[in-house]
């Protein structure tokens, strides 16, 4: 089996982590992948495409028989520490791991990967995404080595620091930065978070009817990871007449329904979609980048 990387983890990987160094790492992906097949006597059904954004997935099947998933990602996309919290979560509420694999590989149970929340009507896929998150915020593990919400946010930030003078983004980033300040300097809690969690994130399976996958797990407040999945289908969003004050609205539901405050969790939602926002600016997706920026607005 060929296998060729899709072309959407090309284009992350290149963003988030420079052209070279991607570049250097997919050069080594087919016999990495190969490897770790070998390795664990896995047969691959198929390549994933359009795939995650920081790892190759392969549908593959154990010696026994039994489906799996083989993740293969770079060490710089850190896969121990996805292995460390999908672990500690144990199935509850996320994919489980299974035995085997190497650094660079997680195995996990295979789920339904054409089948996530977003094909669910909005308001159910809210409702599953919100009882799915609330079991992945539990204690961290006692001497873990997750980054924290105000380390892994004061780097966004810096980046984030040339278009506070943007004639057009700069309003909407200084208010973004001042309120990741304010927030970073009370957050009090400190739970265990998926990090990248969204509708997209949530798979189907069998044990469970939904379980997260693709966690970038760090530590502090249950605000933060509510924040990506407010402005999910930001799209439909921009594009209905209602958009401003359904956004608004779903930031209250989500809050009240979680028990989260209202007030952090705008803030970071603000936060996250203009650092987002200024992210696909540099790397030149200035569509996505209006959509962003157009939400961010609405706060």
């Amino acid at each position: 089996m060929a296998f060729e990387p899709p072309q959407r983890l090309v284009r992350a990987l290149g963003e988030t982590y420079g052209e070279t160094l991607a570049a250097e790492w997919l050069g080594r992906l087919p016999e990495q992948a190969r490897s770790a097949l070998d390795r664990d006597s896995l047969d691959a059904e198929r390549v994933m495409a359009p795939g995650g954004r920081s790892s190759l997935v392969v549908l593959v099947r154990r010696p026994d028989g039994s489906p799996a998933a083989l993740k293969v990602a770079p060490p710089f996309a850190r896969p121990d520490r996805e292995r460390e919290a999908l672990a500690h979560w144990n199935g509850w509420g996320a994919v489980r791991p299974l035995d085997g694999a190497g650094d660079g590989e997680i195995l996990l149970e295979r789920l339904h990967p054409e089948v996530s929340l977003r094909s669910l009507p909005e308001a159910k896929a809210l409702l599953e995404a919100a009882g799915t998150v609330r079991k992945l915020w539990v204690e961290p593990p006692a001497d873990h080595g997750f980054e924290s919400v105000a380390g892994r946010t004061a780097r966004q930030a810096e980046a984030m620091e040339p278009y506070r003078s943007d004639a057009v983004t700069g309003g909407l980033t200084a208010a973004a930065l001042a309120a990741r300040e304010e927030l970073a300097a009370g957050e009090a809690e400190t739970v265990l978070l998926h990090g990248n969690f969204r509708q997209g994130k949530v798979l189907a399976g069998d044990r469970a009817p939904w379980l997260a996958v693709g966690p970038e797990p760090l530590v502090g407040e249950r605000a933060y990871d509510l924040a990506r999945l407010v402005r999910d289908r930001v799209e439909d969003l921009v594009a209905a007449s209602a958009g401003a004050s359904v956004a608004r609205r779903r930031v209250n539901k989500l809050a009240d329904s979680l028990d989260v405050d209202r007030e952090r969790l705008r803030g970071w939602t603000l936060f996250r979609a203009v650092e987002s926002g200024t992210r696909a600016l540099t790397a030149g997706r200035r569509q996505d980048a209006e959509l962003l920026l157009e939400f961010a607005g609405w706060l």
